[in-house]
């Protein structure tokens, strides 16, 4: 039985970011402090710099354009249903590229509307490695609730390559 979590923080160019692992894998991430997440799991934390070691090496390599392709291990326990296929189906969108709110309800077989969709890549609760900055909307880029909002999704997709750099960029 997985009883515990260790986080690690990490500076990024686009805010401070937070790996919580579990002895599964990775079960959440996002911007600014430690989420309070070992207490709504009933997770003990625990100080386990071997454990988060591998997902801080990888996010620091994808910033520095060394990664595409995260192989951190999940641990999908925060998500279940719809939720799960949605995200799962997510997860293997390649680096580099997009799909539409539409597209990623087709890619997993869901049927979910596109608002629908945009209320589950809300409520990632693993942002960059199941990379929702990467569903954009049918006219533009869509919404974003990581960060700094839609400015950091748009810098994650210039860093991908998808978008090209902007004046603010140089």
């Amino acid at each position: 039985m997985m009883t515990t979590v260790a986080f690690a923080e990490v500076p990024t160019p686009v805010g401070p970011f937070v790996l919580a692992m579990t002895e599964v894998g990775l079960v959440a991430s996002g911007w600014g402090s430690r989420p309070p997440l070992a207490g709504s799991l009933g997770l003990a934390e625990v100080h386990d710099a071997d454990r988060t070691a591998l997902a801080v090496a990888e996010l620091n390599a994808y910033f520095a354009g060394d990664l595409r392709t995260f192989e951190t291990p999940i641990d999908w326990r925060l998500m279940s249903g719809t939720r799960l296929r949605v995200l799962q189906a997510l997860h293997r969108v390649p680096y580099g590229t997009a799909v539409t709110y539409g597209e990623l309800s087709r890619l997993s077989g869901t049927g979910v509307p596109a608002r629908g969709i945009g209320s589950i890549m809300g409520s990632n609760p693993i942002p960059i490695v199941v990379p929702c900055h990467r569903v954009v909307a049918g006219n533009g880029l869509g919404g974003f609730s990581g960060g700094e909002g839609v400015e950091t999704k748009r810098r994650l997709l210039t860093h991908e390559g998808y978008l090209q750099p902007t004046l603010l960029d140089l």
